[in-house]
């Protein structure tokens, strides 16, 4: 198949917009095919075509908007959350923006490339370096936000992972966006973190389509559906805690998947399908993979999957052999060149 030839002159564009930011989504969906699963027509919605490259700058937006039009955020708020990843950076770069103070508490494991482009945006860090009684970080960066906002006047928690606006953004953008550029869809694999995002989108989904089955795809050692807690390498999906907010959530079944089938599922859409994505995206690829491998259907099939990031966060991890084999062993096959 030839690729679409490009006019000869450029067309004359007007600008509509003072900042990139205000480009937030409208983002591009694609359809895959997988050589395994012929008759599954799976259409691919890719977040990490945000301005700030993920699917989190969704809802960084659409809170800050809300409450700053509410009178709950003004220009003296200091605006605090708890995250190592993409959160954070969305709202450190809407905080920017609108010339709000944030401070982004983050534990030990964040990634360079997080620490640094949190702060190239002017947030503050306040770092945890103490694990709590799940092994993890989480349930300590949530106790320091709360000291936090004891200690100053006049802050706002964005909490992801209890705040009903976190999931009404993606209720009203992402879901609405997806309803809009397709007509039918049988299922939908999403990944789950802190909630928000699978429960706006699946309660969408469910009006617009009333027999979709949503699959939430989590990580081997993730609390949300019950696992043991173990320690994890791969941000993005799954936590150590049961987000409050997935209690709204409209999810028909679940799946587990193991991180080094994360890695896969990364390294088979950079190499078949030259998406270069993020951890929850290589895990949602490989949770349709596992899901219809357990569960056959011959039929035709519909399926939305979202892909939330991109790969440039995963350099040193999931696309970093020597990491991957230190992390899960030497007998971890990593797919050669």
């Amino acid at each position: 198949m030839a690729l679409a030839d490009y006019p000869s002159s450029p067309p004359t564009l007007q600008a509509s917009c003072h900042s990139v930011l205000e480009t937030v989504g409208n983002t591009p969906m694609i359809t895959l095919e997988m050589e395994d699963f012929p008759h599954l027509q799976i259409y691919s919605k890719l977040e990490a075509l945000n301005p700030t490259g993920s699917v989190k700058a969704r809802g960084a937006c659409f809170i800050l908007n809300k409450e700053s039009d509410n009178g709950r955020i003004n220009q003296q708020t200091t605006i605090i959350e708890s995250s190592s990843g993409n959160i954070g950076l969305d709202l450190a770069a809407y905080c920017k923006k609108l010339s709000l103070k944030f401070i982004c508490v983050v534990d030990q494991l964040i990634t360079p490339y997080n620490n640094m482009l949190i702060q190239q945006y002017g947030a503050t860090i306040e770092q945890v370096h103490h694990p709590d009684k799940n092994g993890g970080y989480l349930l300590n960066r949530i106790a320091r936000v709360k000291e936090l906002m004891g200690e100053i006047d006049n802050s706002y928690w964005v909490n992801q992972y209890g705040n009903v606006l976190n999931a009404n953004g993606y209720y009203h953008t992402l879901g609405r966006e997806i309803c809009a550029e397709v007509d039918h869809l049988d299922y939908a694999f999403l990944g789950v973190s802190s909630g928000g995002t699978i429960t706006g989108i699946s309660r969408r989904l469910k009006e617009s389509f009333p027999q979709i089955q949503v699959i939430a795809v989590d990580i081997v050692g993730s609390v949300i559906f019950g696992d043991r807690p173990r320690k994890r390498y791969i941000p993005g999906i799954g936590s150590s805690m049961v987000p409050s907010i997935i209690q709204h959530a409209c999810i028909d079944d679940f799946i587990r998947i193991k991180e080094t089938d994360t890695i896969l599922g990364c390294i088979e859409l950079i190499r078949r399908h030259q998406l270069f994505l993020g951890g929850s995206s290589g895990s949602v690829f490989a949770a349709i993979k596992n899901y219809f491998t357990q569960y056959p259907n011959p039929r035709p099939l519909y399926v939305l999957v979202l892909f939330p990031d991109g790969g440039e966060k995963y350099v040193d991890t999931v696309y970093n052999e020597r990491w991957c084999k230190d992390t899960f062993g030497e007998d971890f096959a990593y797919p050669p060149l």
